[in-house]
């Protein structure tokens, strides 16, 4: 739990911001809550049972919130500066359509509140066929379970691409993750589908992850890209 009385924030004042994080309840959006807190944004959470927030802090406003209604998110979006989200659906009931769908009422409560930074997370291989020099594990194991959601995921994306030149958007794609407190490793960071690695399975920390899309509010370098990252480095 992270207190009020902590060391001061690590950005000046004009680089803290107003965030809306949606999918705060998960493990990710955990890490990016409080992360986000640490470094003195102002944060309001929107989930569906504010009771699973147990961090507190004067700069955290949780609201309930239904991601899927635009009516429900445009009230909350107001005096906003960007929106992170966190979202992560199960693979069944299939097709897997949660990535879409909520995608399209975030984008549409933005616009009616004019607020044009977000960045969201997906996963490596959304590009299902990215993954044919990834080894046997990879392409007849995690491929096969994960296409229902790797398969929306990218029309998620693809909708992002194509419908949304109005939206400043980051697309993160980490590979898999695990809870372990930040690395301070180097992120590696590759405009595809996954980063070329020497190793044949790739994990990165939950809290590595979200401290990366944190920093890409805090510049525009990775301004409307769609960027795999790990802390593993890359192949040389």
């Amino acid at each position: 739990m992270i207190s009020p009385s902590q060391a001061p924030p690590v950005l000046s004042t004009a680089e803290r911001m107003r965030v809306l994080v949606v999918g705060a309840t998960g493990q990710t959006g955990k890490e990016v809550v409080q992360q986000a807190l640490k470094d003195g944004h102002t944060v309001t959470a929107v989930v569906r049972s504010p009771e699973k927030v147990t961090e507190t802090h004067d700069n955290l406003k949780v609201v309930k919130g239904d991601v899927f209604d635009e009516a429900s998110l445009t009230p909350v979006m107001a005096e906003q500066d960007a929106v992170v989200s966190c979202l992560g659906f199960p693979r069944n009931p299939q097709p897997v359509t949660g990535y879409t769908e909520s995608m399209s009422a975030i984008v549409e409560a933005m616009r009616k509140t004019n607020i044009s930074r977000l960045v969201t997370m997906t996963a490596w291989y959304t590009d299902t066929s990215s993954a044919a020099n990834s080894g046997f594990l990879v392409n007849w194991c995690l491929i096969p379970f994960l296409r229902p959601i790797l398969t929306n995921m990218r029309q998620m994306e693809q909708y992002l691409e194509t419908k949304c030149q109005d939206i400043n958007y980051t697309v993160v794609r980490p590979p898999g993750l695990k809870n372990a407190p930040q690395s301070g490793k180097e992120m590696s960071v590759s405009e595809g589908f996954l980063v070329e690695t020497n190793s044949a399975f790739n994990t990165t920390s939950r809290s590595d992850v979200a401290s990366f899309m944190l920093s890409c509010l805090r510049s525009n370098i990775y301004d409307r890209k769609m960027l795999a990252i790990t802390t593993t480095p890359k192949k040389e």
